[in-house]
């Protein structure tokens, strides 16, 4: 054993020693001065678990972390379904506004008309609205939108009609050329069943000369369509052997319609 340890042990024997001959007085003031001595560092141990415990607290488990990702997860998905609902909301309502202010402006008596049924098969043929004889309608009554025209009531119950659209090669309309006084026939063709819509304008003169983006309005004649009431615009002009042809861009989109007004006389 080292002489260090040996004058260690023999100051702690006699410190021990003393504490028998000091008396209660003095051993009291020796405790009290190793407490002042020992204080700080016990004060300094005591705040350090306090914040030590403090900051295990603050800590979260895995299993916490994982729940709060999933509810939050949960959350987002709800905020963008309810964004997307709002967006939805304000076209719709965008489209009520602009539908309201063309019923308001028309020289027409309009019934507003919503698409209830449209079959795949006849998509380009067909489509049901829910009005019917008991609002005024009857057979033959020109279907329109804001944006132009759509068709004609062929069939008629109390709460829902039938509509021929103009994309049907049986949905035959006299019309006019924007800028010129050459007239035709606007049908749908057969093979507009496949694919997109094909519109035709038949019957024009050799000579016609139509140009891409001419409009096409109804003339008015054989009774069904008022006149002025827009059907499309020139896509593409062909010379035949014995007269012109040309395609028509439709002016209604015929694959989104939604709502409708129907033609029931004049205001």
């Amino acid at each position: 054993m080292r002489r260090g340890n040996f004058v260690a042990i023999g100051i702690f024997i006699l410190l021990f020693g003393g504490l028998f001959f000091v008396g209660p007085s003095g051993t009291q003031k020796i405790q009290s001065s190793f407490l002042g001595l020992i204080a700080p560092f016990l004060k300094t141990g005591s705040n350090l678990e306090k914040r030590i415990t403090a900051v295990r607290q603050g800590l979260k488990t895995l299993d916490q972390l994982e729940i709060e990702n999933r509810e939050l997860a949960i959350a987002n998905k709800e905020l963008r379904a309810t964004n997307l609902m709002l967006r939805e909301l304000e076209e719709e309502n965008r489209r009520l506004r602009k539908s309201l202010d063309y019923r308001e402006r028309a020289s027409f008596r309009l019934v507003p008309a919503r698409i209830i049924a449209r079959d795949a098969s006849t998509w380009w043929n067909t489509l049901k609205i829910d009005r019917g004889f008991e609002d005024g309608l009857d057979v033959d009554m020109p279907v329109i939108t804001e944006e132009g025209l759509v068709g004609k009531t062929i069939t008629v119950a109390r709460n829902a009609s039938t509509v021929l659209l103009i994309s049907d090669e049986m949905c035959r309309v006299a019309v006019n050329i924007e800028g010129s006084r050459d007239q035709g026939i606007v049908s749908g063709e057969r093979s507009s069943q496949t694919g997109s819509p094909v519109i035709g304008l038949r019957f024009l003169p050799k000579m016609a000369g139509l140009q891409p983006g001419q409009k096409v309005y109804s003339s008015g004649v054989g009774g069904v369509y008022p006149p002025g009431l827009l059907v499309g615009s020139v896509k593409e002009f062909k010379v035949r052997e014995l007269d012109s042809y040309a395609t028509i861009d439709p002016a209604v989109d015929l694959t989104t319609l939604e709502d409708v007004f129907v033609v029931v006389g004049k205001k």
